[in-house]
């Protein structure tokens, strides 16, 4: 069946001195993350990345929340059409059947756009509300800095689905290990304060002084030196891939596609027949027996 989008404008750009601002725009369905969307967002940063009046880019989200992940179920979802267009040389996985289609569609729209973007050569921002889950944490994460408001929550759930975790499997690299078996384990949600304490978020602060907030650190980045920045993200990039990074999101993308391939020979369905209903009950239900236990969130 065809998708039906419900928008022919998954994203918004728009351009304010030296800062691109770059919103997820489907609103209706936490701005889930269909092909349709994520090649708009491609198109979207290099766009801001090409050009020369752009010093800063921010991510955002339109509605209640950043997104609520990968798109497993809105009238919208296009998983097995081909890609409006390709950022690697993976091919098109439409064509495919068996584990190779799940195995190249994610190669190419998941890990291999979030690796993409995470080379951005201009400092990215990501300004997260609401809800910031499983995909939704991707593209946070590529982002050079994290500003979230008070009520952002942060989750995994996916090891509900069977699988070890997202595509980008960057979990230990943005908290400490012990910390992220237990996100990640439990699947529970995780306040922005915790993040905060734990290095994931940079600031957190009011909703209405989200925007306020990335404004002001947008335009203090935009003061320094352009190539300086530029050479600084590499910097950082490389001591992440010579602690392991790179090496640890190629080992685990593939446990993450011999657990899809488990799931279709077991279940007849390669994340386990869950949908996104089922998985946000269960991440709520998750938080609330935590909380009811009393432990910090």
């Amino acid at each position: 069946m065809a998708p039906i989008y419900e928008t022919d404008k998954p994203i918004l750009y728009e351009r304010s001195g030296a800062t691109a601002w770059i919103t997820l725009n489907r609103p209706d369905y936490g701005n889930a993350q269909n092909a349709q969307m994520l090649y708009a967002l491609d198109d979207a940063l290099v766009r801001a990345s090409e050009d020369p009046e752009i010093r800063v880019i921010v991510l955002k989200g339109a509605g209640k929340h950043f997104s609520a992940g990968h798109d497993i179920g809105s009238p919208g979802r296009d998983a097995d059409r081909p890609a409006p267009r390709r950022a690697t040389l993976w091919g098109d996985h439409s064509t495919l059947d068996g584990a190779a289609k799940y195995y190249v569609r994610e190669q190419e729209a998941y890990l291999g756009l979030c690796r993409r973007w995470r080379e951005l050569p201009k400092p990215t921002i990501a300004a997260v509300h609401g809800a910031c889950i499983a995909g939704g944490l991707m593209l946070a994460w590529v982002c050079d800095l994290i500003i979230a408001s008070r009520d952002a929550v942060f989750s995994d759930p996916v090891l509900r689905m069977g699988v070890p975790g997202v595509e980008y499997f960057a979990h230990a690299f943005e908290m400490h290990p012990r910390v992220a078996r237990e996100f990640l384990f439990l699947g529970e949600r995780m306040s922005a304060e915790r993040a905060w304490h734990l290095g994931m978020v940079n600031r957190v602060v009011d909703r209405e002084a989200l925007e306020a907030e990335v404004e002001a650190v947008a335009a203090r980045l935009a003061e320094l030196p352009a190539f300086g920045l530029t050479l600084a993200k590499q910097a950082f990039n490389a001591v992440e891939d010579f602690a392991g990074k790179r090496s640890a999101m190629d080992a685990s993308f593939h446990m993450h596609h011999l657990a899809h391939a488990h799931n279709a020979l077991v279940n007849g369905n390669a994340i386990a027949g869950m949908d996104a209903r089922a998985m946000a009950t269960a991440s709520v239900r998750a938080t609330e027996t935590r909380e009811r236990g009393g432990i910090y969130g």
